[in-house]
């Protein structure tokens, strides 16, 4: 039987995909993203431990496709009347692609939406495993000049391209989303390539997700650096004209993240 490691199982989410959903998150990814909100999930996938409170506390727990669907189907009644469903997170997605695919698809078999968050950092073959089973894709473009993204996140842009292309070519209502972490996503040539690339692809929507700080104490239980800690948080102006430039490529766009 196929299993997955999961580090958390959220309910009652409204920002990752349609109406209330439960989200689940899988270990491991293969990106170094110095914003990261789930820092624990980065690296290979392989239980781990933090200290938290002064005592050693597991990251990670072995689980069976049925061991999460008990856990999901608890909210039913909430995927139903809100257009809801399950949403895979990280980390990243794709891997744990084997297990996604199998969860997306018993997901799907009691009829519940499916989503995932993903990156797309990782070869063409992983997210074709999943897309089959998934009704929203929510893609993350972070960083779109190769070099710049190779050297701070670890990320190929070319790959990049490839799956989101390969995920607009499935079933999948795809939602490009756009961290705005200052200096780093922010920039105006930043945020001009990557309104071209998806006007381009004839993109309509675009979700921005504002900076925050909400993951920053888990770098100090896992004993690493945090060097955005001294990093303010976006202006509501400066989110404003964010959504304004994009708006003018005549791409809807949506805050989001938020609450």
């Amino acid at each position: 039987m196929t299993r997955g490691l999961v580090f958390n199982i959220q309910r009652y989410s409204i920002h990752d995909g349609t109406g209330i959903r439960t989200i689940v998150f899988l270990k491991g990814c293969p990106l170094k993203c110095p914003w990261c909100s789930n820092p624990e999930s980065q690296g290979s996938v392989r239980t781990s431990v933090w200290m938290k409170n002064g005592a050693e506390e597991s990251l990670g727990k072995w689980m069976s496709v049925d061991d999460v669907l008990h856990e999901v189907e608890k909210n039913e009644i909430f995927y139903r009347t809100s257009n809801g469903g399950v949403t895979l997170s990280g980390g990243e997605v794709l891997m744990q692609a084997d297990f996604a695919a199998e969860l997306l698809k018993e997901v799907k078999a009691l009829g519940i939406n499916t989503a995932i968050e993903t990156t797309g950092a990782l070869p063409l073959k992983q997210i074709r495993k999943v897309l089959h089973y998934t009704d929203q894709v929510l893609f993350d473009l972070k960083i779109m000049n190769p070099d710049k993204a190779r050297q701070i996140i670890g990320e190929k842009i070319g790959m990049i391209k490839q799956n989101f292309e390969e995920a607009l070519n499935s079933t999948a209502r795809v939602i490009p989303r756009v961290p705005l972490i200052p200096g780093y996503t922010t920039p105006l040539e930043n945020l001009r390539q990557i309104g071209n690339y998806v006007t381009g692809l004839g993109i309509e929507e675009i979700h921005i997700l504002p900076f925050h700080q909400y993951g920053s104490s888990k770098y100090h239980y896992l004993k690493r650096s945090y060097h955005l800690k001294d990093t303010p948080l976006l202006k509501q102006e400066e989110i404003n004209t964010i959504k304004e430039f994009f708006e003018s490529a005549h791409i809807k766009t949506v805050v989001s993240g938020l609450g």
